[in-house]
């Protein structure tokens, strides 16, 4: 970036970046290189390695002694000093790791065959590595030393802390702004997405100033847009900002650009609105200083035709004409004039637009139409994990997103956002459930022909966020603002919401609950995946991508796995696993292999096609039922109430109140027995199992895939461990809690499925993991699991602890059963796939569709 702007401010998200230490630095030779042995005599293992290769005439060595070193940083850029005669291939981003061994810190560049160490987030900061191999690269474009590049590494545990107290032994690799290594002129990117402002090339220091408008002749929009194509220089524009987009990057490795941004600005005055378009080295100058609603004065742009196929904002007001056929140009080469005019100077005869927002209430969105657009405001009630996805015809180009949920107290459902990063990562990377939360320029999704009905938001390119704690103040004149004030105070929220919720696999939105509709709606060639092929798409996922494919097959286990928190609240009668064990899938995984080694057998009605392992030997009484018919018609079997003698003989069993999804007025009783199904096995899985070509094993619950409930006190570690992973480290503030110790916002466990491939060669375990919240009526996947079944849903009613474990483990025994009566059934399954880094693969069963055929 030019340096006539002045010296650049650091971002604030750019914690832990290191400052000078003159007093350890020891003296600097030309080649601006730290020389000397560190504090405290330690002699550094990085110098010695530099000093080797140096000396190497083959310029690469193995350093004689291998010493474990702290990884600080970790950053992206486009390389872009190859030669321009060479197609460029992939890949197309480069990373420079920063290590430090206790004296001194090094920047190296790391080599491309090592990058998907980094794209499958095994490579980051905070952990310890070996380097086995080294090599010296100079750049011979700059005068200096060579840098260091990392061929063969060895990634290690997560350290407890690192200091970032020791200097660089290079000291150009503190200098500001940071440049890479290999970069040219270019500048480091965020680390998992495009979008996103990053390094200390970026400003915010731009303030208002005042404006002597005596000599300035002001030309509005309505006049410019008739006079533009007949003249080269432009009188000055006084408008004001009424919405702001994301940042674009479209950077390329064949292209010279230095910062290759832009971004759009909606300007408007009172003749008309226009679109703004800001490019390359204005955008790092301005962007994060430009904020909607401020008044600009604009000298010095250039004007050019509209592009044909960009859809412009819908104006905050319709009296005011939106100009489509033209569009403002800032441009550094044209040396443009931007003032920030102080809201003070503004006069009311300038007739410059308001800003209107378009607040809705959750009860008006049930009414609002597919794709219009609209704001909203209210509580954060859950807050989902930062994902990827994979833009459109990209390899390497990713963009981040995140669920939210928003609640506004006038309905019992809250707002469904799909958030994607807008730019404001300094909000996007600390949103904390119990906030007061803002977002602007939603569309809304629909589709009311599905079962269940769609209905969510998701962010537009205009779309901008904004946050306050509950102890802020919201300052709006808007009636639904205030409100939505008016609730929050009646309902008096504290930091610790007994229902919020972080983190965790989220499965939204639903499929359609036929496979006809599924399909219309994707490429034939991406509709069905082989089995064969999962491991090689889960493989093929980089850090925090997901997506969803379907497989066909036949299911032949099913496997209850209670949750660890509540396996502690239930008598040592009523669990099958022990509760003591520290992960809950590796105990029940023992057990199984336990039972199958002492050859325990037990048979659903002696027909040896199934079998049911049972937590305890005991036998039930009959449990009464009642049939009650749904809205759609169907017949549903309705446990009923036993009677005070049946009850008096059944001591352990605890009552649990019910309600029935599809028709809510039925409410009933179940009384919880000791004896409960929570595993079946098929006749066909015991006959095939020890023949497969492959088994493929998923079925894991990580920590990361389980939903948390929010702890104010400890937002921050729960933040980061739902954000993606930083670029730089940052040390931890007091002792590092650990993720498991935090309890689980689901009362009901997990479940764990195993489906045979069509031609019985190949088998996967996946996992089957219930909605956190057991009462959404929208999103609930154990109404979409039995469904699909044709099998009756009940859910647990908030109640006592005891009350959720029996309950839970009634409804576990319902879903088992439901599916041991698809035995043999060909089923095609929905799987959500996600790589959680560090070699850890998360794969879901969203929904199952029978195509009733039986094999």
């Amino acid at each position: 970036m030019s340096g006539e702007s002045g010296q650049p401010q650091a971002d604030p998200s750019q914690a832990g970046v290191d400052m000078p230490h003159p007093e350890r630095a020891g003296a600097v030779v030309p080649g601006r290189v730290v020389r000397r042995v560190g504090p405290l005599g330690r002699r550094s293992w990085i110098q010695k390695v530099f000093q080797q290769v140096i000396d190497s005439p083959r310029r690469w060595v193995t350093p004689l002694e291998v010493v474990p070193v702290a990884v600080l940083a970790v950053q992206r850029y486009l390389l872009e000093d190859e030669p321009r005669n060479v197609e460029p291939k992939p890949p197309i981003y480069c990373f420079d790791v920063t290590i430090s061994d206790g004296v001194y810190q090094e920047k190296c560049y790391l080599d491309p065959s090592l990058n998907s160490l980094v794209y499958k987030n095994i490579l980051k900061v905070g952990i310890e590595v070996k380097i086995f191999r080294v090599s010296c690269i100079y750049n011979e474009r700059r005068i200096g030393q060579g840098f260091l590049c990392i061929d063969d590494v060895l990634c290690g545990e997560l350290l407890e802390s690192v200091s970032l107290e020791t200097p660089f032994r290079n000291s150009a690799h503190r200098e500001v702004p940071e440049r890479p290594l290999r970069g040219g002129k270019s500048h480091y990117l965020p680390l998992w997405n495009n979008e996103d402002p990053y390094g200390d090339i970026w400003l915010n220091n731009k303030q208002p100033k005042e404006h002597n408008f005596n000599n300035t002749k002001i030309i509005s929009l309505s006049h410019l847009e008739m006079t533009w194509s007949k003249t080269k220089n432009f009188p000055p524009l006084l408008v004001r900002i009424l919405y702001k987009s994301k940042l674009r990057y479209y950077g390329k490795p064949n292209k010279k650009i230095i910062e290759p941004y832009q971004t759009f600005l909606e300007v408007a005055d009172s003749s008309g609105t226009v679109s703004v378009i800001m490019w390359n080295t204005l955008c790092p100058e301005w962007y994060k200083s430009l904020h909607v609603g401020l008044v600009l004065l604009l000298q010095n742009y250039s004007v050019r035709k509209s592009y044909p196929f960009r859809m412009q904002p819908l104006p905050v007001d319709r009296h005011i004409k939106l100009i489509s056929t033209m569009e403002i140009c800032l441009n550094i080469r044209d040396f443009p004039n931007i003032i920030i005019i102080p809201e003070k100077q503004v006069k009311p005869e300038w007739r410059l637009p308001k800003l209107n927002n378009r607040f809705v209430t959750r009860s008006e969105l049930d009414k609002m139409p597919n794709n219009s657009i609209c704001d909203v405001i209210g509580v954060l009630v859950f807050v989902g994990r930062v994902q990827r996805s994979k833009k459109k015809d990209s390899r390497e180009d990713f963009r981040s997103y995140r669920w939210i949920h928003i609640a506004d107290g006038t309905s019992e459902q809250p707002f469904i956002v799909e958030l994607f990063s807008t730019s404001q990562p300094e909000i996007f990377e600390h949103i904390y459930p119990m906030t007061y939360f803002t977002c602007t320029q939603l569309k809304v999704v629909r589709k009311d022909d599905q079962v269940p009905k769609l209905l969510y938001l998701t962010t537009t390119n205009e779309s901008h966020v904004f946050m306050t704690s509950h102890k802020g103040q919201l300052h709006n004149d808007d009636a639904k603002v205030k409100n939505f004030i008016r609730w929050v105070k009646e309902k008096n929220y504290s930091g610790e919401g007994k229902n919020t919720v972080i983190g965790g696999y989220y499965p939204y939105p639903p499929v359609p609950e036929t496979f006809w509709k599924y399909s219309s709606s994707r490429k034939a060639e991406s509709l069905l995946t082989a089995i064969r092929e999962v491991k090689v798409e889960i493989e093929d996922l980089q850090y925090r991508e997901q997506k969803r494919i379907a497989i066909q097959g036949i299911i032949t286990v099913i496997k209850y796995v209670p949750h660890h928190s509540a396996t502690q609240s239930a008598s040592a009668s009523e669990t099958l696993w022990d509760a003591d064990q520290p992960s809950t899938s590796e105990a029940a995984r023992k057990e199984s292999q336990r039972q199958e080694k002492d050859g325990k057998r037990h048979h659903d009605d002696g027909s040896g096609r199934s079998q049911c392992h049972s937590a305890c030997a005991s036998s039930n009484p009959v449990t009464k039922k009642r049939i009650t018919q749904t809205p759609s018609g169907k017949q549903i079997p309705v446990p009923q109430p036993e009677t005070s003698s049946q009850t008096k003989e059944s001591k352990p069993s605890m009552p649990s109140s019910f309600h029935c999804r599809e028709n809510p007025s039925h409410t009933f009783v179940v009384r919880a027995k000791k004896t409960l199904s929570d595993k079946w096995e098929s006749q066909l899985w015991r006959d095939k199992k020890f023949s497969l070509i492959d088994h493929l094993r998923y079925s894991q619950v990580h920590p990361e895939s389980i939903p948390r409930k929010f702890s104010s006190e400890h937002r921050h570690f729960l933040g980061q461990q739902f954000n993606s992973q930083p670029a730089k480290y940052v040390p931890p503030e007091g002792k590092v809690p650990k993720l498991d110790h935090f309890k689980s916002a689901r009362s009901l466990g997990h479940f764990e499925l195993t489906i045979l491939g069509l031609n019985h060669e190949i088998a996967i375990d996946v996992a089957f993991l219930p909605m956190y919240s057991l009462q959404d009526a929208q999103t609930s996947q154990v109404d979409t699991l039995l469904t699909c079944m044709n099998y009756s849903c009940v859910y647990p009613q908030t109640s006592t602890s005891s009350e959720k474990t029996t309950g839970s483990r009634v409804l576990a025994g319902d879903i088992v059963k439901a599916v041991s009566k698809m035995d043999r059934e060909h089923v095609i399954c929905i799987l959500d796939i996600c790589s959680l880094g560090n070699n850890k693969a998360e794969v879901c069963l969203h929904k199952i569709y029978k195509p009733n055929k039986t094999y």
